[in-house]
C-alpha cells in the first residue's frame, strides 16, 4: 500500500470534528411558551448557526418559570453534560415579576456565570426589564444589576431581550407577557449581534 493510501486511511479513521455547543439557560422567554417549539428563537439559531456557517449545536434547557436560585441549583450538572462553548444567560424576569430579593438575584447570576466561565464557557448576560407598577426604585436597581455584573465579570450584555417591541401588543401572546412567534426572529435579531462575536468557526 502507498504513502499516500496509507495516510488517506487515517484521515478516514479520524472521528469527526464534533460540533460546540451553545447552551440557552433561561425561562419561558427562551422555551418557546405558547407557541410551538420550532418557532422559539433557540430553534431559529440553529437555522441561522448552519446559514452563516458556525459548527454549532444549540441546547436549549429553559424552563418556564424558573428562577435564578433554580437556574443555579441545575446549572452544574449541566455544564458538565452539555459542555458548551458559549452559555446564553437569560434568567432573572421570574425573580423580578415575583418581588424576589434583587440581592440574592444578583449573587445567582453573578455565580452562574462565575461557574460558566470557571468551566471554559463565554456567557451572554441577557437582560429585562419590569414594568414601571413595581416602583422606579425596583425597576431601576433590577435592570442596573445585568449592566453592573457584565461589566464586573466582563461578559457580553444584551440589555433588553424584547428591545424595540416591547410595546407592541400584537406581538404578545393573550398574557401580555410571552412574545408569539412573530416576535421571535426579533429576539433573535436582538441576540445575534452580541453572540457573534463569542462565536468560532
Amino acid at each position: 500500500m502507498s504513502r499516500f493510501m496509507v495516510f488517506l486511511f487515517a484521515c478516514l479513521m479520524l472521528p469527526a470534528a464534533q460540533a460546540a455547543t451553545i447552551l440557552v439557560w433561561g425561562d419561558s422567554l427562551s422555551a418557546a411558551y405558547g407557541i410551538p417549539q420550532e418557532t422559539g428563537w433557540p430553534k431559529l439559531l440553529e437555522a441561522k448557526l448552519k446559514a452563516e456557517g458556525y459548527r454549532y449545536a444549540v441546547a436549549n434547557a429553559s424552563i418556564s418559570g424558573e428562577t435564578t436560585a433554580g437556574g443555579l441549583a441545575r446549572l452544574p450538572a449541566a455544564l458538565v453534560q452539555h459542555k458548551p462553548d458559549v452559555v446564553i444567560l437569560e434568567l432573572g424576569a421570574n425573580d423580578g415579576l415575583r418581588g424576589l430579593s434583587l440581592d440574592a438575584m444578583r449573587s445567582n447570576l453573578d455565580t452562574m456565570i462565575h461557574a460558566s466561565q470557571k468551566a471554559g464557557a463565554k456567557v451572554l448576560l441577557v437582560g429585562m426589564r419590569m414594568p414601571p407598577n413595581l416602583g422606579p426604585r425596583y425597576t431601576d436597581k433590577f435592570h442596573a444589576t445585568f449592566t453592573g455584573l457584565a461589566a464586573e465579570r466582563r461578559t457580553a450584555l444584551l440589555p433588553f431581550l424584547m428591545e424595540g417591541f416591547a410595546g407592541q401588543r400584537d406581538l404578545f401572546i393573550d398574557d401580555g407577557i410571552h412574545p408569539t412567534a412573530k416576535a421571535q426572529p426579533l429576539i433573535l435579531a436582538n441576540l445575534w449581534p452580541k453572540l457573534q462575536p463569542l462565536l468560532r468557526k
